[in-house]
C-alpha cells in the first residue's frame, strides 16, 4: 500500500482540497490512497504532506500550497512510485516539492 497524508490540523486559507487530488490521482492512473493525519510536526511551514509505501523511503514536505502544488505532487508520486523502495535519486521532476523536503527516510 502507497499512500499521501495530508496534515489535518495545518492552518491555511483556502484549506487543502483532497478531492481535487484524488480526482487528479486517478485521471493519472495511480493506485495511490490520499489520507490526512493531525500533526506532522512541520507546523512552521504548512501544509504538510508526507509519502509513504510499504517497503519504499518515506519523504516528508511543508510549505505546500493547494490547489497549485497538486501538479508537483503527482509528479512526485509518479516518480515516487516508478523507483526502486521509493528513493528518489533525481528530484527534479517534482517541480516545487523539490525545494519543500524536510525529511527522506529510507525504507526498513
Amino acid at each position: 500500500m502507497n499512500r499521501i497524508i495530508v496534515c489535518s490540523t495545518c492552518r491555511c486559507d483556502p484549506p487543502p482540497d483532497l478531492d481535487a487530488l484524488r480526482r487528479s490521482l486517478n485521471e493519472s492512473g495511480m493506485a495511490i490512497e490520499v489520507t490526512q493525519i493531525e500533526c506532522m510536526g512541520a507546523c512552521e511551514q504548512p501544509i504538510a504532506v508526507a509519502f509513504q509505501g510499504v517497503g519504499r523511503a518515506a519523504y516528508l514536505f511543508s510549505g505546500l500550497i493547494f490547489p497549485d502544488d497538486i501538479a508537483d505532487i503527482i509528479s512526485t508520486a509518479r516518480n515516487f512510485l516508478a523507483t526502486d523502495k521509493g528513493w528518489i535519486e533525481d528530484a527534479r521532476p517534482c517541480g516545487r516539492l523539490r525545494f519543500c523536503l524536510r525529511a527522506r527516510i529510507p525504507a526498513l
